[in-house]
């Protein structure tokens, strides 16, 4: 079994503990309550078309690790209610995109709005410390995503 203490003998990172508090957070952060009721991963197909840009259906079944019939049905949901649309690829004229629409990015933002909302009065309660080593740690997170997504390239 390997260890995910990777880091911890040079004192800088126990990616066990990095990954426990990444896990409870997510947890907590995607139950936060939204204006917008919809599924977490129509939610999180938006997200990633707004995060990202246009995918192909392949594309975005593996990152939203879902199946492709079961993508192609919520993309042609999203796109019923003006949230997506299909064009073609211009490298591949046999294939299409899937773009976010204005409305889609919309929801995004309307999502993003909300659970700031909740979580301001909580960030307040942090020390000034607390919310310095947040701040700090911020542009290492945005860099670990980076990573990921290119790794899924």
């Amino acid at each position: 079994m390997t260890s995910t203490r990777r880091g911890s003998e040079q004192g800088d990172l126990d990616v066990g503990d990095f990954t426990r508090a990444i896990e409870n957070f997510n947890r907590y952060y995607i139950r936060l309550p939204t204006v917008q009721k919809l599924s977490f991963t129509t939610l999180s197909v938006l997200d990633t078309l707004a995060f990202s840009g246009p995918k192909r259906l392949t594309a975005l079944a593996g990152t939203e690790q879902i199946s492709q019939p079961g993508l192609t049905q919520l993309v042609t949901r999203l796109e019923r209610d003006g949230l997506v649309e299909r064009r073609p690829d211009p490298t591949d004229g046999r294939a299409v995109l899937v773009h976010i629409t204005e409305s889609g990015r919309k929801i995004c933002q309307s999502r993003h709005d909300d659970r700031g909302r909740h979580l301001l009065p909580l960030i307040t309660q942090l020390t000034p410390a607390e919310r310095q080593a947040i701040a700090a740690a911020l542009p290492a997170l945005s860099r670990l995503v980076e990573l990921g997504a290119e790794a899924e390239r």
